[in-house]
């Protein structure tokens, strides 16, 4: 009874804050227009260009693009790279996720903002500092010359720059999910006697699992799409090209067949922002499937 009591306080609530906020049929109209005006002016035009301008010179040119060894070789970088630095971030986000959540200590406000410091440094910068720290002259040179270690202008610092500009993403997407779930299910698992691995993999991983997804997406995307930090670390080295300095290079070579080709690899990257989008929107769905019974539940009590 006092959860129908509730519930009916709440709607008419809300259907006062819906009345309140209320506004003329043309202001929403402008509203909306204005909202598409812009996403087609800065979002689909330049998706429909590259398409276009991919497709130019016809279908077996757009093939041939992508068969050409460069090309394959941007390709096959790029996929090694987030297959290191995907699997990496996500242990790390998970136990950094787990640590700021679960636990209190000393330093936890330093932690979360140093997990932050990717968002406001510059890519390029980022890129310059691994260069100081692993390049020709840099703090680690003479160890890495000694022991025949190439990191700068070399696939192992695509990795390491890769790693610095992604590692925030799958840990932000935790933190909060985790942080309102609470501890006492982790608590009450302790008590009935479970390991702490078994609480892990039994409560805590179900919990999170959509969220977790939600964050390993968006960390492979920007892995694959990542320049500033990759550009500055490996340079102009065809044999170290990601897709993205891969379309670079091919877009400077001036002539129209390079252009095309540029276009046709900026495609795929087009497309992996697409399908990203699309598994981006098929999992708040489901986040938010799994999470209204709950509310649901808790509203009624």
């Amino acid at each position: 009874m006092a959860g129908t009591v509730a519930l009916k306080l709440t709607s008419g609530a809300r259907r006062q804050t819906t009345e309140a906020i209320a506004e003329p049929r043309w202001v929403r109209w402008l509203l909306i227009g204005v909202t598409l005006g812009f996403l087609g002016l800065f979002l689909f035009v330049p998706l429909m260009v590259v398409f276009v301008e991919a497709l130019s010179q016809g279908w077996r040119a757009y093939v041939y693009s992508l068969a050409d060894a460069d090309t394959q070789s941007a390709i096959r970088m790029t996929l090694t790279t987030a297959a290191f630095a995907v699997p990496i971030n996500t242990l790390f986000g998970v136990l950094a996720a787990w640590a700021i959540a679960k636990f209190q200590f000393v330093g936890k406000s330093v932690l979360i903002t140093l997990i932050d410091l990717p968002y406001s440094v510059s890519p390029v910068i980022a890129g310059m500092i691994f260069v100081m720290l692993f390049g020709r002259g840099g703090w680690f040179w003479p160890w890495l010359e000694a022991h025949d270690i190439r990191i700068v202008y070399a696939p192992a610092g695509i990795i390491i720059a890769t790693l610095f500009v992604t590692f925030p993403f799958v840990a932000r997407e935790l933190i909060p999910l985790m942080q309102s779930q609470g501890t006492e299910e982790e608590e009450a698992a302790r008590l009935l006697g479970a390991s702490g691995l078994q609480t892990f993999w039994r409560i805590t991983l179900p919990n999170i699992k959509w969220g977790l997804l939600y964050g390993v997406i968006l960390c492979n995307a920007r892995a694959m799409g990542e320049f500033g930090a990759v550009s500055v670390v490996v340079g102009n080295i065809a044999s170290t090209n990601t897709m993205p300095l891969h379309v670079e290079r091919l877009y400077k070579g001036g002539c129209d067949s390079e252009l095309a080709a540029a276009f046709t690899v900026a495609s795929l990257l087009a497309m992996l922002a697409l399908v990203t989008l699309v598994l981006k929107s098929l999992l708040q769905w489901k986040t938010t499937e799994s999470i209204s019974p709950e509310e649901l539940r808790y509203t009624g009590d």
